[in-house]
């Protein structure tokens, strides 16, 4: 399939809308690019959408199809910004080992409420200034450094919430990981109320 390439950059877009929703393009969102105040109604799968160096300033993301494990955003700016629609598997912020681009990462007072998160992991930055969505989600916050009393009780399924050795860790720089009972319950045949009964004994846990 040939794709229709669309770029912004090296622009500054204010107060507008930005419809990302045809399948046969690939956009690249770049250097020297800063949305203010913009929606962004994202309508395709994280392979057609690239985000290295873009800067958005309180923005509103409308994901409108679930938008699957797409790390790009671990290399844009992200400032007081709302998300609403399905992401799984997606990081955001600041990771200095992901690759080129990684130095523009920033994530800050953004918004999470309305989006529905499953597998989102929150990367060198604080969580504190950042919204997360309530239960079924739930947020664990400070992974690693809370990773032995974490895995120190029998989570349903099997689970481990945080993996801190071997080839399958989470990186050190994960401050925050948001979770979906629902999904994580069928994935480890299970139910939410079981992982709500152990999401209930941590302090460390938001939901």
């Amino acid at each position: 399939m040939l794709y229709n390439n669309v770029f912004y950059q090296d622009q500054e877009i204010e107060n507008e809308r930005l419809e990302l929703t045809d399948k046969g393009s690939l956009y690249f969102l770049g250097s020297g690019l800063t949305l203010r105040n913009c929606t962004v109604v994202v309508k395709v799968s994280g392979r057609n959408l690239f985000l290295t160096g873009s800067r958005f300033i309180d923005c509103t993301f409308e994901v409108k199809q679930e938008l699957k494990n797409h790390q790009q955003w671990v290399k844009a700016s992200l400032k007081g910004c709302r998300f609403k629609g399905r992401l799984t598997g997606c990081d955001f912020g600041h990771w200095p080992d992901y690759g080129t681009g990684w130095e523009h990462g920033v994530i800050e007072d953004c918004d999470f409420t309305e989006a529905r998160l499953d597998g989102c992991r929150i990367m060198g930055s604080d969580p504190a200034t950042i919204r997360f969505p309530k239960w079924p989600c739930f947020t664990i916050l400070d992974p690693i450094k809370r990773a032995r009393e974490l895995n120190s009780v029998q989570w349903p399924g099997g689970f481990r919430p945080i993996v801190v050795e071997g080839q399958y860790r989470d990186p050190p720089c994960t401050t925050a990981v948001t979770l979906y009972a629902p999904a994580l319950a069928k994935r480890r045949e299970t139910t939410e109320e079981a992982f709500r009964a152990v999401v209930e004994q941590f302090d460390c846990i938001v939901y």
